[in-house]
């Protein structure tokens, strides 16, 4: 598969940026500043609740089901409205969803080989693209926040694509601004679904980082075989590229 490649789409969070760690982090920070603790007994119910709405929610947002202004709200309204006398309104859940969003894209945490992969890659001379479902104006923050922009030669984002990731049209408007053939680019990301089926669909190498430990199906495993290699660090890809 480690045929010759001129340009990399590479997811950003969770893939490079410890979106996940940075997280915990700034809800914590938000469960403080609001002054949470009045209406739980335990921060941990507002934090596991949090997790368990937010990943559905964004699955949900990249299959194109809901919109970025219903998943704003509701990653909110669920965790909050667990708490005891709390009733949060819409006004409310926006405000406290952004100042997590200021929270999060202050953070500088990346995962573990992050560095070390950017400048290897920079110095083999990949063309590198930034491919995220993430906010506009979050994104870019976070990248600032993590030093990791200046690697980038562009930054594709699904809210400038008018499609999220795994749809091809997506990534068919990455190859068309990237200025890439579909033949010579490799996507690299973390979500088996979004990521690597969504690049596979559109026609494209992949690697799968399997930060998470997920445990691929029989299908999966058979599908892996087929122009897709699996990882389980970031510093396992400098030894592919």
């Amino acid at each position: 598969m480690m045929k010759k490649y001129t340009d990399l789409f590479i997811d950003f969070d969770d893939t490079l940026y410890d979106t996940y760690g940075n997280a915990v982090i700034a809800l914590q920070e938000l469960f403080g500043h609001f002054r949470l603790d009045r209406y739980f007994d335990d921060p941990q119910v507002f934090y596991d609740d949090y997790w368990r709405t937010n990943i559905d929610l964004w699955s949900r947002y990249a299959k194109g089901q809901i919109s970025r202004d219903y998943l704003i709200v509701e990653r909110f309204r669920h965790p909050l409205a667990a708490g005891q006398g709390l009733e949060p309104t819409v006004d409310f859940c926006k405000e406290v969803g952004d100042c997590f969003l200021d929270y999060c894209s202050s953070k500088p945490g990346v995962v573990d080989g992050a560095h070390q992969l950017m400048e290897h890659l920079h110095g083999k001379g990949y063309r590198m693209h930034l491919c995220s479902n993430g906010f506009h104006e979050v994104q870019y923050r976070k990248l600032d926040a993590c030093g990791l922009r200046h690697y980038f030669q562009t930054v594709i984002l699904s809210e400038d694509a008018g499609v999220n990731k795994p749809a091809p049209a997506y990534f068919d408007y990455a190859l068309k601004v990237a200025g890439a053939s579909r033949e010579t680019t490799l996507m690299i990301g973390d979500n088996y679904s979004t990521d690597i089926e969504g690049a596979r669909n559109a026609g494209l190498d992949t690697i799968f980082f399997n930060r998470w430990n997920l445990e691929l199906s029989p299908q999966q495993i058979a599908e892996c075989r087929n122009r897709t290699i699996e990882v389980k660090s970031l510093r396992a890809i400098i030894d592919l590229l």
